[in-house]
């Protein structure tokens, strides 16, 4: 075994031990998997087909013998009789064949299925697609779980299905052919072998084009649905120049990269076509001189054609399938890919966030975050705690810094160090400076998952008409009704929009993410007023013409990370809590935020 793994690395094929150990690992699942007992059954089915089919095969060749031998003989009655039975066999065997490729089918299609649901539920779980996209270690993680899992799972099965044929195979039609002439027997094995050798040698860079192949066809199709995502910024901005020179780089190089292996492809081909024309000469050459010489009949002479034919593609795969073969090996390498990469342990630097569901307050703890560029300190030895019914304005000259609190608090960066609390993702809501809206229904886009029908409609209504969003609901058609909410609303009612699902679900804080650059001043404001009447804590990443009044202290971010802590600017707005900082019992320059009941502007 240790040889085969040295040959697959001296053939570029990107694959090791290690990966088909996980292969199989994986086949081992699926058989302990909910739906194990009924991809068994299906498979125990395949096998029987299988044998059935090779059966008939076998009796097929045996009935064409004598039916060409009736034919040699001039015998009309054993014409007749060959011939009814040759039409019996046949459609015997096209029953089985319809109904083999049926199952293997089906039971593609659950593995298929399974494999996705796993492969989604892995994706989507602690935010693994956010740490990918941001890492960008791994190219197009959305084809490799749709195309690669589709052809990995129906190629996986076919070629299981191809060699266990090719088995039943040399075992069923040996003996045929070792009957008629030990010579073509053995030379069937020794063509197949040479062949096989010059194949491997001929179509060894194929696997590596292949697996380059995959991703500049993902990268090109990626380009072409920004445009398609992104159509009508493009137009305003006049940008196709740009964006056609783009696609036509991804186009050269997918071109590029095809074209070698085009012409590997030819290379092989000139190999294999002739390959396949000589297995229909060869048995004449050794068989028909034994008609001749009167030692065997002249229906053998078929029988052996048909014989041989089987035989040497069963030890042919390889010749037949390397084309295949390359590609799925591609395949099989970039899945390993993708679940190494989702697997990946969360870095050691990142910021620990923790939940504290009783602790009513979000909290950073000597928190220092870096660029995951230049490795400055964006964020340095942040130490606050900011309770509820406390506002807190957050402003930066630098934007990086201001994001990288944002996400750290959110648990997405992963670049820093020290601790955050805060009540729990159910308690704290993240509204980023551009809403997302995901398509569907507007009770899907306002409620969270599981509640859509946990809250009556006229709390829903009520929700859009504070929030002037009535219209909103005339556009959608209604509560239930499908919609793409990007090109049904305008920047400023998505971001409305998001806020109405904060009021429905009430959290304790909410973090806005300049909420001002898509609403106007007095926007802004009514909607923060509307937050503090739901005692719904809002803290804001904002710009210098945000009006501090809002809130109750400003938290200014230097260039070097440095940070400071101050009432806001004006302090007329009327009953509202006040704040100060008092020292933390641990260190001296640690802040905490305290509610000072005797202290209110009044």
């Amino acid at each position: 075994m240790p040889n085969f793994w040295s040959l697959l690395k001296t053939l570029g094929v990107p694959i090791s031990r290690a990966v088909w150990n996980r292969f199989f690992q994986m086949l081992a699942d699926l058989n302990r998997s909910e739906v194990g007992g009924k991809a068994r059954m299906l498979f125990v089915l395949l096998i029987i087909f299988m044998f059935s089919i090779n059966g008939l095969n076998v009796l097929n060749s045996y009935v064409n013998r004598d039916f060409m031998t009736a034919i040699e003989h001039q015998n009309m009655d054993s014409f007749v009789f060959y011939a009814l039975l040759y039409l019996g066999v046949i459609a015997v065997a096209t029953v089985v064949a319809v109904l083999y490729r049926y199952a293997e089918e089906r039971l593609a299609l659950l593995w298929r299925k399974w494999l996705t649901q796993h492969a989604i539920d892995r994706y989507l779980s602690d935010r693994t697609y956010f740490r990918l996209h941001s890492n960008e270690t791994l190219s197009n993680p959305d084809q490799r779980i749709s195309e690669d899992i589709r052809a990995l799972t129906a190629t996986t099965l076919s070629f299981t299905l191809m060699f266990l044929n090719a088995s039943f195979t040399v075992v069923a039609f040996s003996g045929v052919l070792w009957s008629i002439s030990p010579l073509l027997f053995l030379v069937a094995v020794t063509y197949a072998i040479l062949g096989s050798v010059l194949a491997i040698y001929l179509g060894k860079p194929l696997v590596k084009l292949n697996y380059d192949q995959l991703d500049r066809e993902a990268n090109f199709r990626s380009r072409l649905v920004h445009v398609r995502e992104n159509a009508e910024s493009v137009a305003l901005l006049r940008r196709e120049g740009r964006l056609k020179a783009r696609l036509r780089d991804r186009l050269d190089d997918l071109t590029a990269n095809f074209q070698h292996i085009i012409v590997i492809n030819r290379n092989l081909g000139f190999f294999t076509t002739g390959y396949n024309y000589l297995i229909q000469l060869i048995p004449a050459f050794i068989v028909a001189p034994l008609f001749i010489t009167g030692h065997a009949d002249f229906g053998v002479i078929t029988q052996s054609a048909v014989a041989f034919a089987h035989l040497l593609g069963a030890f042919s795969l390889i010749i037949t399938q390397f084309q295949s073969i390359s590609a799925y090996t591609a395949v099989v390498a970039r899945l390993n890919a993708l679940r190494d990469a989702m697997k990946e342990p969360r870095p050691s630097s990142s910021p620990t966030v923790e939940f504290n569901p009783a602790g009513g307050s979000v909290a950073f703890e000597q928190l220092t975050l870096y660029s995951p560029r230049d490795g400055h300190s964006l964020v340095q030895d942040l130490s606050l705690s900011i309770p509820a019914g406390v506002c807190l304005l957050v402003r930066s000259t630098s934007e990086s810094a201001e994001k990288a609190l944002f996400r750290a608090t959110a648990d997405l960066w992963s670049h820093g160090k020290g601790r955050i609390l805060h009540p729990g993702h159910d308690e704290i809501f993240f509204l980023p400076e551009r809403p997302y809206l995901p398509p569907g229904t507007l009770r899907e886009v306002l409620l969270r998952t599981g509640q859509e029908r946990g809250v009556p409609d006229w709390r829903i209504c009520d929700s859009l008409t504070s929030l002037n969003l009535e219209h909103a609901l005339v556009k959608a058609g209604g509560l239930d009704v499908e919609q793409n909410w990007g090109d049904l609303l305008s920047l400023g009612e998505q971001q409305r929009l998001a806020f109405a699902r904060v009021l429905l679900a009430a959290p304790q804080f909410v973090f806005l993410d300049h909420p001002s650059r898509s609403l106007s001043e007095c926007a802004v404001g009514e909607l923060l007023n509307l937050l503090r009447h739901q005692d719904i804590t809002y803290l804001t990443l904002g710009d210098v013409a945000d009006d501090p009044r809002f809130y109750d202290r400003l938290l200014t971010i230097a260039d070097d990370g440095s940070w400071q802590l101050r009432p806001p600017g004006d302090r007329r707005v009327a009953q509202r809590p006040s704040i100060v900082p008092t020292p933390s019992r641990r260190s001296d320059d640690v802040v905490v935020f305290k509610k000072d009941s005797d202290d209110v502007s009044r």
